[in-house]
């Protein structure tokens, strides 16, 4: 009986497995984000200090699966610029006893795309991802690793904000933002020629 068992958790996991392996050949992704515009092709990513490089890797394997070409700072038309992360880890529950019951972490981190002419695609943007977490005091082996699982969470949903940024910025789009840029630059021309 023990050994039939085994047999069918065995095929269970095989199955399961080659499915998994099946549906990331083929692209999907679980939480799959929007593609972004080859408009925005070549483009450099930057990930200044003290942005995590699980957070850079992220950006970097999301824009490598919807085949954006990524080129260096000299080749690249576009700039995407990722800097200014910041963590913060608070207590958001109390116990009776006064002590931390629930903990809420929460990741920030600047967004900020231009062009390679310096004209600013999207302007620097703040964006935040967060979290929250039981503690148990009792357990806290246990709680470290959900606690670490969680920031690599929101590191990927970083990611995932960052490409949604991305995403409706269109040839038309970057177009717009063109002429509204030279516009604008054209009447601060203007005024500081007026005495």
């Amino acid at each position: 009986m023990r050994l039939c068992t085994l047999y069918k958790n065995a095929a269970r996991l095989i199955s399961v497995s080659a499915m998994a392996v099946s549906l990331a050949a083929c692209g999907f992704q679980l939480r799959g984000a929007p593609p972004v515009s080859s408009a925005l092709e070549p483009l450099n990513l930057l990930c200044k200090a003290p942005v995590p490089a699980s957070l850079c890797q992220s950006v970097r394997e999301q824009l490598e699966l919807g085949g954006v070409e990524l080129a260096s700072d000299e080749k690249a038309s576009y700039h995407l610029k990722i800097q200014n992360f910041a963590q913060d880890r608070r207590a958001s529950a109390i116990t009776v006893q006064a002590a931390a019951a629930e903990y809420t972490l929460r990741h920030s981190v600047d967004l900020e795309l231009i062009s390679a002419d310096k004209v600013p695609i999207i302007a620097s943007t703040r964006l935040t991802a967060s979290e929250s977490y039981r503690y148990d005091e009792t357990n806290v082996l246990a709680k470290q690793r959900e606690e670490e699982n969680l920031r690599r969470q929101l590191s990927d949903r970083l990611a995932q904000q960052i490409i949604f940024r991305l995403a409706p910025i269109t040839q038309e789009r970057l177009q717009d933002i063109r002429a509204s840029h030279e516009a604008a630059g054209t009447s601060d021309n203007t005024q500081t020629d007026t005495p």
